[in-house]
């Protein structure tokens, strides 16, 4: 995938109250297009997969319905404002440890550069090429979690990628993708200290004991990019929206057949796609494969003095840390941290599918907590005493540091253990496909994301991903923390504790 995504003349959108299930023999060994494909889920995963099926040929006489708790038909709820896929910004680089997604992120900047025409993905101001800087700290060892008390001991006491494990083989990757490029291996340079990074980032801060600046990187305005998006889809008049919240998955003695509203409706489909982002745990018990995990976000508004100054800086990301500072825009900056996070178990009233049809599904699953349905909720004290640290280090200008945020947010992932993503079909229930474990990195790949997932669901996952993306049995009794190398704060944090420690001072 080279070019723009194409464009449909098509403009109206049909809304049902139902799918169609006119065959539900399908099993997962059937390569014949199911005749109607039902998505749980309008964000990066389950809205990139719509539009992608529209454009293939196999799929044209297939029904395409997505459901989501936001209505679509309104500006005001639709996208939902909690989901991890909207926000102010996101980071699209190809700055990974992994060569296989450097090489992924690769292909999804060719069209994210791609700004001639208004239409573009990445034109008006969706996409900016501003930089990146990569740091990491002269750190021996990773944080390791205290052992989970039950299910033996925790993955994490092994030893992993340090931050600057991480930025080293993230540097040589994509210094191997711009070799082939004169113009793009100029872009990037190593900073071997920390005056280095000061120069570069050119705030009065410094951050890391070494790092890297790459200028074919940047950040997307993440909500714009998916109104963008939901356009496209909506231009086919190939996809039916459908608003309500999803109770639980349908299913028979084998295999699902729908879903459940709140409302009791029930909706039915040859193939149901469950990407709920980090809700997915409350329909499909993942059998400890991802976990939602609370991410700390801050937001200050900034002077037209501070806007000229902060305006120029690259984003900066230390891995060690897992500290970032994005570019403001419109007089807003935003410092965000990519840590291990916070989980918040909850007993569900609806247990999700079971691992299989013989197997009992547990009913505590780590659930988001968002502002949505918790107006008062503010984040803990030790995440936004992180946010404060990576002021005073990153951009320490007179009066920035203390200054109350405008906005706080709990960004809420979908966690894996190795941060690859699950997109595959369930092992064990017929007709039910999986696509979720963003692990707080998916965004960056938009313009590729929904062709793979199609590939996927037609049995033809890129081989570099086949191992990576699918489903892993036998998860379930070790403790889940992603463990990449590039996560900050402190493993094994429960939300509400954290919450009641401000309380309580």
């Amino acid at each position: 995938m080279t070019s723009s995504l194409p464009q449909h003349s098509s403009s109206s959108t049909t809304t049902t109250t139902t799918t169609t299930n006119n065959n539900n023999n399908n099993n997962n060994n059937n390569t014949n297009p199911p005749s109607s494909i039902l998505i749980v889920g309008s964000g990066l995963f389950g809205l990139s997969t719509a539009y992608a099926l529209t454009r293939r040929h196999e799929f044209i006489n297939t029904s395409i319905t997505v459901i989501d708790r936001s209505d679509p038909s309104s500006q005001s709820t639709f996208p939902s404002p909690d989901a991890a896929s909207i926000d102010t910004s996101r980071i699209v680089r190809a700055d990974y440890a992994d060569h296989a997604y450097a090489a992924l992120c690769d292909e999804a900047q060719l069209i994210w550069r791609q700004q001639d025409k208004p239409i573009d993905l990445g034109a008006q101001g969706r996409y900016h090429e501003t930089g990146l800087l990569v740091v990491g700290d002269a750190t021996s060892a990773a944080p390791v979690a205290d052992p989970p008390v039950e299910g033996g001991a925790s993955e994490s006491s092994h030893k992993k990628l340090t931050g600057m494990d991480y930025a080293r083989k993230s540097w040589e990757n994509v210094s191997s993708l711009a070799s082939r490029d004169p113009m793009l291996a100029e872009r990037i340079r190593e900073l071997p200290n920390a005056d280095a990074i000061c120069e570069v980032l050119g705030t009065g801060g410094s951050s890391g004991a070494w790092g890297y600046i790459n200028y074919n990187s940047g950040w997307t305005d993440a909500g714009a990019s998916m109104a963008w998006l939901y356009e496209q889809v909506r231009q086919t008049g190939r996809v039916n929206f459908i608003a309500g919240t999803v109770e639980s998955l349908e299913h028979d003695d084998t295999g699902v057949t729908g879903v459940r509203l709140q409302d009791q409706r029930v909706l039915t489909a040859d193939l149901v796609m469950v990407a709920a982002g980090a809700w997915t745990g409350s329909f499909v018990d993942l059998d400890g494969q991802a976990v939602a995990t609370g991410q700390v976000l801050g937001y200050l508004n900034i002077t037209e003095e501070e806007q000229e100054i902060l305006g120029k800086m690259p984003v900066i990301l230390n891995l060690s840390s897992g500290l970032f500072i994005i570019p403001p825009t419109n007089g807003v900056l935003k410092v965000a941290r990519h840590a291990y996070g916070y989980t918040n178990p909850r007993t569900v009233h609806f247990p999700p599918l079971p691992v299989s049809p013989t197997a009992t599904s547990n009913c505590l699953v780590s659930i988001p907590r968002t502002s949505l349905h918790d107006p008062d909720l503010v984040i803990p004290a030790e995440g936004e005493a992180d946010l404060r640290a990576a002021l005073r280090e990153m951009t320490p200008l007179p009066g920035l540091v203390d200054r109350p945020f405008t906005k706080t947010r709990l960004c809420w992932y979908s966690d894996t253990r190795t941060a690859d993503f699950l997109i595959d079909y369930h092992p064990h229930w017929k007709n039910l496909f999986v696509a979720t474990g963003d692990s707080g990195h998916a965004f960056k790949f938009l313009p590729v994301i929904g062709d793979k997932i199609v590939d996927c669901i037609q049995r033809n996952c890129p081989p570099e991903f086949k191992e990576k993306w699918a489903w892993k049995e036998g998860e379930g009794a070790k403790a889940l923390f992603t463990e990449d190398g590039s996560r900050g704060g402190k493993p094994g944090l429960i939300l509400e504790e954290e919450l009641l420690k401000a309380r309580s001072v």
